[in-house]
């Protein structure tokens, strides 16, 4: 009976934040076998299917840091052109601003330093995020060399459909009825 429950038993991904270090866990939910994978401490994954579930988690979590950083970068260019759109008017004319969902009335000389100041951290974090997608990059190559994974590119993939869409292909001849 134990037997089949392990059988069944599915593998579960968590992220643990030890202090300083990211520790990842594989764990089986009937609790029979513990994978940690901290950076000091690597062992060999179970086998192909982990492997392929780790290398997905590690994509995954590529991608996720590209979609933040082209948010931010959409958010920089926005303050970009409110910096240029407020900076050649009068320091004291009224300016309006959204600060927490509320419009708050204030001077361009209030706004403007502001608005450069927030177009400043958001250029540090998209820096930030830009460094750590490279680690990610370099992790997801090493990754790749130690378990010679290939990623199969959609030529492949239609050369494939193209062979067998070749031997249903028929002849056109032209429309039916047509006597000319």
């Amino acid at each position: 009976m134990e037997k089949k429950a392990r059988t069944a038993a599915s593998i579960s991904v968590c992220l643990t934040l030890v202090p300083s270090l990211y520790l990842y866990c594989l764990i089986e939910r009937s609790g029979s076998q513990v994978l940690n994978m901290a950076e000091g401490d690597r062992k060999e994954p179970i086998n192909e299917q982990v492997v392929a579930n780790m290398y997905t988690a590690m994509r995954s979590e590529l991608n996720q840091i590209y979609s933040k950083i082209t948010e931010l970068e959409m958010d920089a260019s926005e303050h970009s052109l409110v910096v240029n759109a407020i900076q050649p008017l009068d320091q004291s004319r009224r300016c309006y601003r959204m600060i927490g969902g509320v419009l708050v009335e204030r001077t361009v000389k209030e706004v403007l330093p502001a608005v450069q100041r927030n177009k400043e951290g958001i250029e540090e974090v998209i820096a930030r995020l830009n460094e750590a997608a490279e680690k990610k990059k370099k992790e997801i190559a090493d990754f790749e060399a130690k378990y010679k994974i290939r990623i199969r590119k959609s030529d492949e993939v239609k050369d494939d459909g193209s062979k067998k869409e070749g031997s249903s292909q028929g002849v056109l001849v032209g429309p039916a009825g047509s006597s000319e």
